[in-house]
């Protein structure tokens, strides 16, 4: 890969939790760049911090120590207004469970958060639509989570991230409550549309097999990535 800017980049990343008398280090000086467009796993097994760290990557709580950049801006810089503002324009998140609107249908699931964003209701329904059909579900942009199966409502988080087209998707074991063949199947889709889409991922799983189909995988191990 050529010399570029990251996307986002880690330096020293550290998260101490306290239980009482006793002091956890969950990381211990993360370090991690990603390019434009890169797609990274982050393997480890359950507790070793993965989703620790994806939170602080999604700025999504504080209490951690080290340097996050993002799109060119330091986040720990900014207000807490700043940091959503980044978050909007360049993150889109994917978890294990699928947190979609049970109300809104699976084209409303994906106008939604283009609308927050500003987008016009038009350009944002013919958006959802283009993802939704890319990801097989064409012909179920009417129907609501509860109509749909585990891999259809998967489908629909993906593309509600991917919506307004982030430079880096997160994701959390993305398939890990899916059976085997749908998982592979997701998971193919998901990684086919982010390429497609020119973003970059850091997409955490403890399955080696899913993860050696990344361009690349980093390995999370008693805080640090080795």
């Amino acid at each position: 890969m050529s010399e570029t800017t990251p996307i986002v980049s880690l330096k020293g990343l550290r998260r101490t939790f306290e239980q009482g008398d006793t002091r956890i280090e969950v990381l211990r000086g993360v370090d991690l760049d990603i390019q434009p467009g890169e797609i990274v796993a982050l393997l480890g097994p359950s507790g070793s911090g993965k989703s620790t760290m994806l939170q602080a990557v999604g700025l999504l709580e504080g209490g951690f120590e080290g340097s996050i950049t993002i799109g060119g801006s330091r986040a720990e810089q900014l207000s807490g207004d700043g940091r959503t503002a980044l978050r909007r324009e360049h993150l889109g998140f994917v978890y294990q469970f699928h947190h979609l609107l049970p109300d809104f249908d699976a084209r409303e699931n994906v106008v939604m958060p283009q609308m927050i964003l500003g987008t016009p209701r038009a350009d944002a329904v013919a958006r959802a639509d283009s993802l939704l059909t890319s990801l097989g579900l064409g012909h179920r942009l009417s129907h609501r989570p509860s109509q749909l199966s585990g891999g259809e409502q998967q489908r629909v988080a993906v593309a509600r991230a991917l919506a307004n087209r982030p430079t880096l998707v997160l994701a959390d074991e993305p398939t890990g409550n899916l059976d085997e063949k749908t998982a592979d199947a997701v998971l193919e889709q998901f990684l086919a549309l982010v390429r497609g889409e020119g973003s970059a991922a850091l997409i955490a799983t403890h399955n080696e097999r899913l993860a050696a189909r990344m361009d690349r995988v980093v390995r999370l191990k008693e805080g640090v990535l080795v």
